[in-house]
């Protein structure tokens, strides 16, 4: 008992240390967090090696109950931390992003999805309540039946424009101990996302619970829809932090089963499928490169580091190789639209291969800033590589494709990484009056930067 109240004493003076923190910051200057890790793919030298607010002091798991199966969690903690918690105590919070380093903040702020979105909505929707840090400075408490209703329902996809999450309450569900997984073959998309629809209605395939689905597309003609259960045993298990690669077993298996937590980060060892990019998933390279290293927030820095100095770009140019488009997005259609999109996509963009993830909000109500529909099943796809630009192509234009088709589908794009909507289509998509009217109750000096502003102009 003394530790847990330690752990919330520590927690209130982190509080006043922070809140000093921010109204010692001259007026004007700009505000944002001085964070470790990073999942966005907006890149702007000047602005990341720019001083923030100190926020290391919020990143533990407050408290785990396992009578109530809720989490009191700080808004900096991994993901990675989190599940360790909670894991302990035979819980998982409803969504677990694929990558470790995600904070809890960042999901409810920027948005997150997983195999079980089918299921359990995004993870905003498993938040009881959480504690705010405003833009004007003054720390609340938001749930969705108190004088905060407003900014609870509008932080998600706010992307820290309206304030920084310090303390969220969430639920949790039990886990057992073993994930069996089938992978599901189709050799088309008409045939991949209606199974995908019909899968997610019932909840069940061949009389089987159902609580994880996603999909992995290598072509137009070879697709997997993964499905995955709670087990109890397990004769044996895989291993895909070593030497196997787990996207390459989807086609070397149908059935295949996990640990718990190996199927939560499943996806992490080899961030997807992008390791390749550094040669990771050559077994020569993948003998010497660390076990410890093998993991999405070491591949991420690398990126950084070549983005912020142009190394590639630079080699690519001396070569007269063709110049290079970042196509890195998650965008989510209708699943009816799936087969249409996925035609366009393979036709005009040509990554491969990319993500499914089906997903349908947990809560009967939109939430305004990123307006899915209650009850509607949508599929996330996932794509993150580049695409050569031809003569006369400017940076920018297989990222307005997608933009456009997105749109035709009625679907949505994340704001994780870059942006080419106009101001005025962009608050049309994202709900601007609502986003304005609740910017003016709780940053009227706009001490934090606009939405638009961070998204597109990455301010």
């Amino acid at each position: 008992m003394g530790g847990l109240t330690d752990r919330y004493a520590e927690h209130e003076r982190a509080k006043r240390a922070l809140s000093a923190a921010y109204a010692a910051l001259p007026e004007g200057a700009p505000v944002k967090l001085a964070k470790k890790t990073s999942n966005l793919f907006r890149f702007s030298g000047s602005r990341e090696r720019a001083p923030g607010l100190n926020v290391d002091a919020f990143d533990q798991v407050l408290s785990v109950d396992v009578a109530s199966r809720t989490a009191d969690v700080q808004g900096m903690v991994t993901y990675e931390k989190l599940v360790d918690a909670t894991l302990a105590s035979g819980l998982m919070p409803l969504v677990v992003p694929q990558l470790k380093t995600i904070t809890l903040g960042g999901a409810v702020a920027g948005l997150g999805i997983e195999s079980s979105s089918f299921r359990s909505g995004l993870p905003h929707e498993s938040v009881r309540e959480m504690e705010v840090l405003t833009g004007d400075g003054r720390i609340v408490v938001a749930r969705p039946d108190n004088e905060h209703a407003g900014l609870y329902h509008a932080f998600p996809n706010s992307y820290g424009t309206l304030g920084y999450a310090l303390r969220l309450t969430i639920e949790l569900e039990p886990v057992k101990p073993y994930v069996k997984l089938r992978h599901l073959r189709f050799d088309n998309a008409e045939d991949c996302w209606a199974a995908m629809g019909r899968i997610c209605a019932d909840g069940a395939q061949d009389g089987e619970r159902v609580d994880f689905i996603d999909g992995t597309v290598f072509s137009p003609s070879e697709m997997y829809v993964t499905l995955a259960s709670f087990v109890d045993e397990a004769a044996k298990v895989s291993d895909y932090t070593g030497m196997s690669v787990y996207y390459q077993s989807l086609r070397a298996r149908s059935v295949d089963h996990l640990t718990v937590r190996d199927y939560l980060w499943r996806w992490d060892t080899d961030w997807f499928w992008c390791s390749r990019a550094f040669g990771v998933q050559n077994p020569v390279v993948r003998r010497l490169w660390p076990r410890s290293l093998r993991r999405s927030d070491v591949y991420r820095r690398i990126v950084a580091f070549d983005r912020r100095h142009q190394l590639t770009a630079r080699l690519d140019a001396a070569l007269k190789r063709p110049k290079q488009e970042a196509v890195i997005q998650d965008v989510e259609v209708p699943v009816a639209e799936g087969p249409k999109f996925m035609d366009f996509f393979h036709r005009q963009i040509g990554i491969e291969p990319v993500w499914l993830c089906p997903l349908r909000l947990r809560s009967d109500r939109p939430w305004p800033l990123y307006p899915l529909h209650p009850g509607e099943l949508y599929v996330n796809v996932g794509f993150w590589s580049t695409v050569d630009l031809r003569p006369g192509q400017p940076d920018g234009h297989h990222n307005r494709l997608i933009e456009d088709a997105v749109t035709t589908a009625n679907g949505h794009k994340s704001l994780y990484s870059t942006v080419h909507y106009t101001e005025e289509e962009f608050w049309r998509r994202y709900n601007g009056e609502a986003y304005k009217a609740i910017k003016r109750e709780y940053d009227q000096g706009g001490r934090l930067p606009g939405l638009y502003d961070k998204c597109v102009r990455i301010v």
